[in-house]
């Protein structure tokens, strides 16, 4: 036969798995605990008929366990849908909860009134825009550092190698290349001396 206050001693001072101990007190991580503390009261493992409220997909159930049906672990929580208005959600817990201790009644109704302030917060903020905040891992910053290094100093190089064929080929080094990329080549003397004019220019005029 099961007795209650056994499986308490046993499960409080021997070892739980839902037991975790804090600075700040003992909590339960047992998802049927009504109030998230491990005490007598609280213990769904302790008492025999117990009630919670569960969410599901943005649905509240009202978790009802009785002795009866302890031989069927399966079956050993009754579940009832609450509805979405809160006021009707409380009645039907006082029906369902007609005879059941009262502390326990409030113990739920408290549960559910926390677990509606909650969602009534998170619809609040999935309305309001904020912008989002995306980590970059470590790796990846040094990664892309190391790549821009790289590019930058590639750049650099290939401008330093045309400046000096141009350079070059101007003087005359390589007359006897004729596939080189004339246009380019003429496109950068234009360019030249049109700087070249453009400088005699302003000089003419302080003059």
């Amino acid at each position: 036969m099961q007795n209650d206050e056994v499986i308490w001693q046993v499960i409080r001072h021997k070892h739980c798995s839902f037991m975790a101990k804090i600075e700040t007190g003992i909590f339960c991580r047992n998802p049927y605990n009504v109030t998230g503390i491990c005490n007598r009261s609280s213990c769904p493992l302790a008492n025999s008929r117990y009630a919670t409220i569960r969410d599901h997909d943005g649905v509240f159930y009202l978790y009802m366990k009785t002795i009866e049906r302890a031989h069927m672990p399966n079956k050993l929580w009754e579940r009832v849908k609450l509805p979405r208005n809160y006021e009707n959600a409380l009645e039907l817990i006082d029906k369902h909860l007609m005879y059941w201790p009262k502390l326990l009644v409030h113990k739920t109704k408290q549960r559910l009134t926390k677990m509606t302030q909650m969602r009534i917060r998170m619809r609040k903020l999935a309305l309001k825009t904020r912008e989002k905040i995306m980590s970059t891992p470590r790796k990846e910053i040094k990664r892309e550092a190391r790549r821009e290094e790289k590019a930058e100093k590639a750049a650099l190089l290939d401008k330093s190698i045309e400046k000096e064929l141009v350079e070059r080929l101007r003087k005359g080094l390589y007359p006897d290349i004729y596939n080189y990329p004339e246009k380019e080549y003429n496109k950068v003397l234009e360019m030249e001396e049109m700087l070249l004019a453009g400088g005699e220019q302003e000089e003419d005029e302080e003059v």
